[in-house]
C-alpha cells in the first residue's frame, strides 16, 4: 500500500535509575504516549510541575485513527503550542451533509457565528498530532520523555504510587505522588488495579478507508445512509491532510473482519463509490467494532485515569480524542495546585465528578447515534429511514435525524467550584460554560480573547471607560492582581486581572483588552462593571453585575476548594 507519512522512531534513553543517579520519586507520572498522555504531560511541564511520561512504543499510533478536533479541542491546543501545526496541516471544515440514499436530506455548520479565531473542526491524521506533541515535549525541560518503557506492575499507596518499569537495559522501580493514565482503551494498568469499566459493546462492524486521491470535494463532512453503492448500510467520508480521504463502510456484525480487510474486498467497495474513473491509491484499512463504556470515577487514590483509558465511546461524533484532551485540560490546572500545596487534594475529586459528567453526555450522544445509524430491529430501521424521508421537506425530522451528534464542551453547570449567579444574565456565559472567544485588540494589535486567558484563573472586568474607574476599584483589582490566596492553604493563587472595554484608555498595572467590535459584550451580556472570574481551563467560574473585591476572593476559594 501507498504511504504518505513516513514513521518516526524516537530514541530510546536509558534510565537514570537504571545506573543509580536518578531521583526515585517524582512528583507525577504519565503513562502513554497518545494524544490524551502528551497532552497531560505538556501542559504540566509548562506551568511548571516536572513529569515523567512513559511509552512502551518507539513511535506514534499507526494508521490515521482519530481524524476529527474539535474547536475546543483547537482552543486547548493553542494554549500547549500547538494549534498552529495542527491548523496548518489540517483541514479546516464547517459544513456537514448527510444523505438519504441519492438525496442530501440534512446538512448543519458548526461555526454559524462569525468572529472565532478557529473553525468548528479540522481532519488530521492521529500520527500528525502525536508527532507534534511530541516535538513541543522535547522542547520542555521539566517533561522527561521516556520510550521503550513498559509498565509490568503498579503499587497504589496512601500517598502515590509504585511503578516497575521494563526496559531493554532491565527493569527499574519508579516512585511518584501523582500517576496519570492514559494507555488507552485496553488500558493495562486499569487491568493491574482491577478496576471495572462498564457500559454497551455494540455487535456492527465498519471497515476504515485510507485512500489517497485527488480529488475536488468540499472539505465537508459526507454521510450516507442505505447509498445505492453500498446498499442497506452506511458510509461516512472525511478529507483529510495529504490528500487522504477517509472512508467508513458500515459492514454488518456477520462480516469476517480478515477477509474484509483484503484489498481485493475493500477495493470494489471504494470503486462502487468513487466510480472506475477515480484514481486512488490505499494507505491503511482496518475493521473496528466499538463499544460505550467508562469507569464509576476517573481518581483512585492518588491514582488519576484519562481518554480512553477512563472512557470509550463510538467514532461518530468524534468524540474519543476530543473528550480525552478535554479531559486532561480539566485535570492538569487541578493537579498543579495539589501538587504545589496551594489547593488541598478534595479538588481532584472534583476533575472526577465533572468529566464523568461530561463522558456521561458523551455516552447518551453516542449511544443515540449508534442506534439511528445502526437499527437492531426492522422496527427501528422503518423508524430511521421514515425520518430521514421526511426530513428533505421538514424541519421537525431534521432535528430527528442522528449521524453523529459531533463533539463540543461540557457545560458544568452543576460543579461545585461554580459560585451561583446573584444577577441576571443573558445569553450562554453561564457559570460551568466554556468560554466563547471574541476578537479583541491589546496595546494597538488584533488578538483572540481566548488567547489571553487560559492556565491560571483570570478575572475580567467590563467597564465603559477604565479612564472613569474610582482610584479604590483600582487599588482593589491591582491588589488581586498582585496575588490571591486561599483562606487555609495559605499559598498565593495566581489571579490575572484584564479590564475590557469599548475604550482604549490604559490603565496602570492593569491588562487592558479592547472590545472594538463588541463581540465580548454581546457574548457575555455585559454591562458597566459585570465581572466573571475564569478558570485555568476557560470555564467560566462565577460573575457578578458589579465589581466585588470580597466575591471575588470568596468565589476563588470556591474553585480551588478553599472554601470551608
Amino acid at each position: 500500500m501507498l504511504s504518505t507519512y513516513q514513521y518516526p522512531k524516537f530514541d530510546y534513553v536509558r534510565p537514570p535509575e537504571l545506573s543509580g543517579v536518578g531521583k526515585k520519586r517524582y512528583p507525577v507520572v504519565v503513562v502513554g504516549a497518545g494524544p490524551v498522555g502528551l497532552a497531560a504531560a505538556i501542559e504540566l511541564a509548562q506551568s511548571g510541575v516536572p513529569v515523567v511520561l512513559l511509552d512502551d512504543d518507539d513511535t506514534v499510533s499507526v494508521g490515521s485513527r482519530g481524524v476529527c478536533y474539535a474547536k475546543r479541542t483547537l482552543e486547548v491546543l493553542d494554549r500547549l503550542g500547538l494549534g498552529e501545526p495542527c491548523m496548518d496541516k489540517g483541514v479546516s471544515w464547517n459544513v456537514g451533509r448527510t444523505f438519504f440514499r441519492e438525496q442530501e436530506v440534512y446538512n448543519f455548520n458548526l461555526l454559524p457565528q462569525p468572529d472565532h479565531k478557529r473553525p468548528g473542526m479540522i481532519n488530521l491524521q492521529q500520527y500528525y498530532l502525536e508527532e507534534f506533541e511530541v516535538k513541543r515535549a522535547q522542547e520542555l525541560p521539566k517533561l522527561d520523555l521516556r520510550f521503550k518503557n513498559k509498565v509490568l506492575s503498579v503499587t497504589p499507596e496512601g500517598d502515590g504510587a509504585t511503578l516497575q518499569v521494563e526496559t531493554p537495559d532491565g527493569v527499574y522501580t519508579l516512585e511518584t505522588d501523582w500517576l496519570v493514565v492514559a494507555d488507552g482503551a485496553r488500558s493495562g494498568i486499569r487491568r493491574l488495579m482491577n478496576l471495572d469499566i462498564e457500559g454497551k459493546i455494540f455487535k456492527d462492524r465498519f471497515l476504515i478507508a485510507d485512500v489517497v486521491m485527488k480529488a475536488d470535494f468540499p472539505h465537508e463532512r459526507w454521510f450516507w445512509f442505505d447509498p445505492p453503492f453500498h446498499p442497506g448500510q452506511s458510509v461516512l467520508l472525511h478529507r483529510q491532510a495529504d490528500n487522504v480521504y477517509r472512508i467508513d463502510f458500515q459492514l454488518g456484525w456477520d462480516a469476517d473482519p480478515e477477509e474484509e480487510k483484503k484489498p481485493e474486498k475493500v477495493i470494489p467497495r471504494i470503486k462502487a463509490m468513487l466510480g472506475d474513473e477515480r484514481e486512488f491509491e490505499l494507505e491503511w484499512v482496518s475493521v473496528y467494532t466499538f463499544q460505550c463504556r467508562r469507569m464509576n470515577a476517573f481518581t483512585h487514590g492518588h491514582v488519576l485515569f484519562v481518554g480512553d483509558a477512563a472512557h470509550q465511546v463510538s467514532p461518530f461524533g468524534a468524540r474519543g480524542a476530543n473528550s480525552g484532551i478535554q479531559d486532561t485540560d480539566n485535570l492538569c490546572w487541578k493537579l498543579k495546585l495539589v501538587v504545589e500545596g496551594k489547593a488541598p487534594p478534595e479538588l481532584l475529586d472534583t476533575y472526577s465528578e465533572e468529566r464523568v459528567f461530561a463522558a456521561e453526555e458523551n455516552l447518551l450522544n453516542s449511544t443515540r447515534s449508534t442506534d439511528f445509524i445502526t437499527p437492531k430491529s426492522k422496527t427501528s430501521l422503518t423508524f430511521r429511514n421514515a425520518v430521514l424521508s421526511l426530513a428533505r421537506d421538514h424541519a421537525f425530522a431534521r432535528a430527528l435525524v442522528n449521524s453523529g451528534r459531533l463533539s463540543v464542551p461540557s457545560v458544568l453547570t452543576g460543579s461545585r467550584l461554580n459560585t451561583p449567579d446573584d444577577g441576571s444574565f443573558a445569553g450562554d456565559m453561564v457559570p460551568g460554560a466554556p468560554m466563547d472567544d471574541a476578537p479583541m485588540r491589546k496595546a494597538g494589535q488584533d488578538v483572540w480573547l481566548l488567547d489571553q486567558v487560559g492556565q491560571r484563573f483570570c478575572l475580567l472586568v467590563y467597564v465603559n471607560d477604565p479612564a472613569g474607574l474610582s482610584a479604590d476599584a483600582v487599588a482593589q483589582l491591582q491588589a488581586l492582581a498582585g496575588a490571591s490566596a486561599g483562606p487555609d492553604m495559605g499559598a498565593a493563587i495566581a489571579l490575572d486581572v484584564v479590564l475590557v472595554s469599548p475604550a482604549q484608555t490604559a490603565t496602570a498595572g492593569l491588562t487592558l483588552l479592547q472590545d472594538h467590535t463588541g463581540r465580548f459584550a454581546e457574548r457575555f451580556d455585559t454591562q458597566h462593571g459585570s465581572t466573571y472570574l475564569i478558570r485555568p481551563d476557560q470555564h467560566v467560574a462565577a460573575r457578578w453585575r458589579a465589581f466585588d473585591a470580597a466575591q471575588v476572593q470568596a468565589a476563588l476559594a470556591r474553585a480551588t476548594c478553599n472554601l470551608h
